[in-house]
């Protein structure tokens, strides 16, 4: 080549030796081009810009961990694998090598999993590069059903109502500080137990007078409704809340608390407790359960109001309507098998190490339905299909009662 030459310097490629389904020998295969000249070398960010935690399983027995960005504080699930991988990208190791080191020590080798890690740790800006929507990524596809693309968008525009503040750590330090961390005492724990037993018993003593109680509510049951509706969203965001300061308490970051439209159109208050995942378990499990507690305390003391109130006045009906309504939310809640990523749900993923389980059981529910999977469950396939059936069975009991509950009553 002339000294003078302005032609473009080649393309990088990776050159893995693969051997092929049949026979002894091996084949070389090419991955090009741009991006893997240049992404050639990734490097992770600094080591003071992310955190790295090991959640076990104890039902496959697989490692899984936590990494978190410091930075921008999200956070990817990572298999031990994808974990082995991340350690190599110093940025002096070429992807070349990696896919080297990755076969010397697995003996295998996915031709996805680096580029899907790589994607994954770029949405995250591990990789220093700018993540992509994947929201804006759903809508494009469903741009040319013109049904969907109306519904997405008002979605869409719903979930663009966000009422939040990220510099909140300081309002929540002083909070616990001022009578906050009365919350996490075992005096607090043994007053729940006792609100519990007597909002049993004052729900057991007005349950034979339901229909009377009920009728306090008078020609306007539908504002009667809305009050009790509006009174419950006020002590979700008293949930969520507590659950800040439990964040408080173990000594992470609050990192944003806010009102929004949940799914696009269910109204709620939410807090971003993501640094907990940091903290040890008992940490996660008493910032899961700290939050549902609240409506127990609520349930129990409206049931009381009501016991006391005058018979079929719209104070006794008011308050029999939030208790049950509190008590309900407290259930749902704390249990986990009702296919919804409750607080209770959390726990037991935590608990067992598997943070998919729902997603993973539904897919194997419903390849057992399509018949692509075989009834010989091993280990974890069997607690998939637990976890579909009682949840199942939970959700239609949970119905019946509600319909139950309301024929009684009227």
């Amino acid at each position: 080549m002339s000294e003078g030459s302005t032609a473009p310097p080649r393309r990088a490629r990776l050159e893995l030796l693969v051997r092929p389904e049949e026979g002894d020998g091996f084949e070389v295969r090419q991955i090009g081009s741009g991006v893997a000249f240049i992404q050639s070398r990734p490097a992770r960010v600094s080591a003071g810009s992310f955190e790295l935690a090991e959640v076990a399983s104890k039902v496959d027995r697989q490692r899984s961990f936590i990494l978190k960005n410091t930075a921008t504080d999200r956070f990817l699930l990572l298999s031990e694998h994808e974990k082995f991988l991340w350690e190599q990208m110093n940025g002096r190791t070429s992807l070349q090598d990696i896919a080297t080191a990755y076969v010397l020590r697995y003996g295998e080798f996915d031709f996805e999993i680096i580029p899907n890690l790589i994607r994954k740790l770029q949405r995250a800006q591990l990789l220093t590069m700018t993540p992509t929507s994947r929201l804006r990524q759903a809508l494009a596809r469903n741009r040319r059903q013109p049904v969907a693309k109306m519904a997405e968008s008002a979605l869409f525009a719903l979930e663009r109502i966000n009422i939040s503040s990220r510099n909140v750590q300081p309002v929540f330090r002083g909070i616990y500080r001022w009578g906050g961390f009365l919350i996490f005492t075992r005096g607090a724990a043994l007053a729940c137990v006792l609100l519990a037993i007597v909002g049993v018993a004052a729900g057991v003593r007005l349950w034979p007078d339901a229909e009377r109680v009920v009728s306090g509510f008078g020609k306007s049951p539908l504002m009667a409704v809305i009050s009790v509706k509006l009174l419950f969203l006020l002590t979700v965001g008293a949930h969520q809340l507590v659950h800040g300061l439990a964040l408080i308490h173990y000594g992470r970051r609050v990192r944003e608390f806010g009102f929004t439209f949940l799914h696009g159109f269910v109204p709620t208050f939410y807090v971003d407790v993501t640094d907990i995942f940091m903290g040890s378990r008992r940490a996660r499990v008493v910032t899961a359960v700290s939050g549902a507690l609240v409506h127990l305390v609520f349930g129990s003391a409206w049931l009381l109001i009501a016991l006391r109130a005058p018979m079929g006045s719209f104070l006794q009906a008011f308050a029999a309507a939030s208790g049950i309504i509190q008590w309900q939310a407290f259930v749902v809640a704390l249990y986990p098998f009702c296919f919804i990523e409750m607080d209770g749900y959390h726990v037991l993923v935590d608990v067992l190490g598997l943070p998919t389980l729902k997603h993973d059981a539904i897919a194997y529910a419903g390849s057992l339905l399509r018949g692509r999977a075989s009834l010989r469950f091993t280990r974890q396939e069997a607690l998939f299909a637990g976890y579909v059936l009682v949840s199942t069975v939970s959700v239609l009991a949970f119905i019946t009662f509600n319909v139950w509950l309301v024929v009684h009553a009227s």
